[in-house]
């Protein structure tokens, strides 16, 4: 008796879903960081609500996906896509208003687009999962950016500062933690 196939899911999915919504909340999380030069604390808050609600959608997607195996070639792209323009939004729209150093910003984003280039190279003949390392990196992005988006100065303005250095380091770490690993797999692979 020959087995029937899997269909695959469809791409109109729920992860999906919450990944292109992601997407559309990215330019309404801009808008409302950059009213008024970052200066109403209404359209603040609304700026830190939406990036949080963001950043749970991006939580929840692959968690779904893997847990009723709707995981589709969509997903695989757009998610990280979806990731890195809401990380960079924010860190671009910090550093516009200010708030955050220029170089921060440049260093986390050649890392983050560096690493979601490599992996878009490597992804027919490998996958390397998110390390602890990586999870911890944008755990302390998101932690980092949303006390950035605070509208509040003294010990929440140290603590950001505080938490931003630890994330560089760690996305720093993590970045070149998982350029040797497709490395070492290509030359482990060539041998």
């Amino acid at each position: 008796m020959t087995e029937v196939p899997k269909a695959s899911p469809s791409v109109w999915n729920g992860p999906n879903v919450l990944t292109a919504l992601r997407v559309v909340m990215v330019p309404v999380f801009g808008w409302l960081l950059l009213y008024d030069n970052g200066t109403d604390t209404t359209h603040r808050f609304a700026a830190l609500a939406v990036f949080l609600l963001a950043a749970l959608t991006d939580r929840f997607d692959g968690e779904l996906a893997r847990r009723y195996n709707l995981v589709t070639d969509f997903g695989k792209i757009a998610d990280p896509l979806a990731d890195k323009a809401l990380m960079g939004m924010a860190l671009v729209g910090l550093s516009i208003l200010g708030e955050l150093p220029w170089w921060v910003t440049v260093v986390v984003l050649v890392r983050e687009v560096g690493i979601t280039l490599l992996r878009f190279l490597v992804i027919r003949s490998q996958v390397i999962a998110a390390s602890r390392g990586g999870k911890a990196k944008t755990v302390l992005q998101t932690v980092a950016i949303t006390l950035y988006l605070l509208p509040y100065g003294g010990p929440v303005h140290i603590a950001a500062v505080v938490v931003m250095a630890a994330a560089l380091v760690v996305t720093v770490v993590t970045g070149v933690d998982y350029l040797w690993k497709v490395l070492r797999s290509r030359r482990s692979r060539a041998a």
